[in-house]
């Protein structure tokens, strides 16, 4: 019973760490908008260092399409605005290019 216990309790461990460094490589998200598809690719920001823990859930929920975000709220310092400001990311002011594709 003890060793299931241990067991069971590293396996916890395990799969918590493995959770919080995973970053699927290759995996793209992407949102229409009326300026053309956005397309957040995972490798990226995984190339950069980031783990995917980093913005969810603090800053994004899991939920596919339960974020409704808008350029004003991503200027305003919200959602992606967060670290794209200009000082940890580029800022999207002016750059509508870099994420908008026609």
């Amino acid at each position: 019973m003890k060793r299931m216990a241990i067991a069971a309790a590293a396996m916890v461990v395990v799969m918590t760490a493995a959770q919080a460094m995973a970053v699927s490589a290759g995996k793209t998200v992407e949102w229409p908008t009326s300026m053309g598809k956005v397309t957040f690719k995972g490798d990226d920001h995984a190339g950069k260092g980031l783990k995917c823990n980093e913005c969810h859930t603090k800053i994004f929920k899991m939920k596919k399409g339960s974020t409704q975000m808008k350029m004003a709220d991503i200027n305003a310092g919200k959602y992606c605005g967060e670290c794209h400001n200009g000082k940890k990311a580029f800022k999207p002011a002016g750059n509508c290019a870099k994420c908008h594709k026609k």
